[in-house]
């Protein structure tokens, strides 16, 4: 085993001695500095506390509106199943009356589309666009 070398210590200044008045501010001021610390570590904890919940909120808002769509889509779905029903009842019984397959069609997709639009307007403003 190797043996240290001792440092020499350097000579430290004698420090005038200060006034009575002059340690008490100086104290005053470290306790005021400490204090500051801790405010700031409060501070901290609590922004990271909110940024914490603001985080779960945003995640259960995200699962709310996942679901909504997916129960949206469903029903946009039958409903394109229907009209696409609809649409084949209507050419079998308008026997060759495209006409009036036509306007019924367009009516029933007018619809259609309306639904689909106020959906998208619903997720549009609960994502605050």
């Amino acid at each position: 085993m190797a043996a240290k070398k001792a440092v020499p210590k350097r000579p430290t200044k004698a420090r005038p001695k200060l006034p009575a008045d002059v340690r008490r501010a100086y104290a005053e001021v470290e306790g005021g500095v400490r204090s500051l610390g801790k405010s700031i570590a409060q501070i901290q904890q609590g922004l990271r506390k909110a940024e914490r919940q603001i985080e779960a909120d945003a995640r259960a808002r995200i699962k709310a509106l996942r679901q909504d769509a997916r129960e949206q889509m469903k029903a946009l779905q039958g409903r394109q199943r229907e009209v696409s029903q609809r649409l084949k009842n209507l050419a079998a019984a308008a026997g060759g009356s495209w006409e009036e397959i036509k306007q019924s069609a367009d009516s029933i997709l007018a619809d259609a589309r309306a639904t689909a639009s106020s959906v998208v307007e619903r997720f549009r403003n609960a994502l605050g666009g």
